[in-house]
Order: structure tokens, then C-alpha cells, then sequence
């Protein structure tokens, strides 16, 4: 996708951190969720490596509707509202540093296919630009999150959402 303006970079302490340099999805009140799901759907059918355990990792048809409309979303606001929406755009290159992989059983009867053989966590860190009444940049805010990924029936594993969605304390990147 060339339309992305996605990189990826290192902090002081050589901790990767996903560089999205544009703000696609801006609110007044209230993000336009649906504008978020489409924009996803355009990674259905891809895969990509996380390149710390070497596992691939599918974009399912359920992603951009999970993604938009979860429990989790319906209840975040503001800056983290704003953060996992925005967020979208660097999904492929969030697989690719996740780390930190932690398993977790299916305890929910609705996820008994889907989620057969559990559930897998990763961390991620991703930087939003922060602009000025001018639309000057001044700084990237990083946040952490965690990428939520499902192991299917069928043996794949399919991203299923981005959680937890936090802005790091402390200063900002500089660019």
C-alpha cells in the first residue's frame, strides 16, 4: 500500500517504535468508526512476520469490524480514541516489531473455532504526530498497546484487535 507514510525507527534505548507521520482519522466529537473499518479492510488476505518469533500472522475478514466495533473500542475516548484509530494505517509494520508473546487460553464459547487453540498478546509502541493551530509539527506522541492475535481451528493466526491503547509518560520524539 503506497499510500502509507509508515516507518519504523529506534528509541534511546534501541526499542523499536512505529512511526505513523499522518493523521488520517481527525474527529470533532466522535471518530467516524466506519471510515476506520474500511480503511482496514484493505489488509484482508495479507500476512505478515513478526520478526522476534518468526510467526505469521493473517489479516482475516473479521479484523476491520472487530477492530472498529469490539468492546474495548466502544469504551475508549479522546487521545486513546484517536491513537487506535490512527493506529490503523501501521498495522503491517506493528506485526513485524510486536514482542513480548503471551499466551492465554479460550475461556468463551463463541470464540470455540475462531480462537481454538487460544489467544496470543504481543506488545507494540507507535508514535502520533502532534501538530500546532498552524500545521506545523511539533512532536510524535508514542503510545504502548497490546496486539491482540487469535489462533484458528484451521492452525493460522489472525490479528484480532489492538488493546490497551496508552500514551507513554515522559517526553515526546522530537523529529
Amino acid at each position: 500500500m503506497k499510500d502509507r507514510n509508515v516507518s519504523i525507527v529506534r528509541d534511546t534505548d534501541d526499542k523499536p517504535i512505529v512511526m505513523i507521520h499522518d493523521i488520517l482519522f481527525k474527529w470533532k466529537r466522535q471518530i467516524n468508526w466506519e471510515d476506520v473499518e474500511e480503511y482496514i479492510s484493505r489488509y484482508i488476505d495479507e500476512f505478515y512476520e513478526i520478526a522476534a518469533t518468526k510467526d505469521l500472522v493473517y489479516i482475516g475478514k473479521d479484523l476491520p469490524d472487530e477492530y472498529a466495533n469490539s468492546q474495548y473500542t466502544e469504551h475508549i475516548r479522546g487521545v486513546n480514541a484517536k491513537a487506535k484509530a490512527n493506529a490503523a494505517q501501521g498495522l503491517p509494520e506493528m506485526l513485524e516489531i510486536a514482542s513480548n508473546k503471551q499466551y492465554e487460553r479460550n475461556n468463551k464459547l463463541k470464540h470455540s473455532k475462531d480462537a481454538a487453540f487460544g489467544w496470543y498478546r504481543y506488545n507494540i509502541r507507535f508514535a502520533l504526530p502532534v501538530y500546532d493551530e498552524l500545521g506545523e509539527l511539533m512532536w510524535y506522541n508514542v503510545f504502548q498497546s497490546i496486539m491482540l492475535i487469535r489462533h484458528d481451528k484451521n492452525g493460522k493466526l489472525y490479528l484480532y484487535d489492538v488493546i490497551d491503547v496508552k500514551k507513554e509518560p515522559g517526553i515526546p520524539l522530537k523529529q
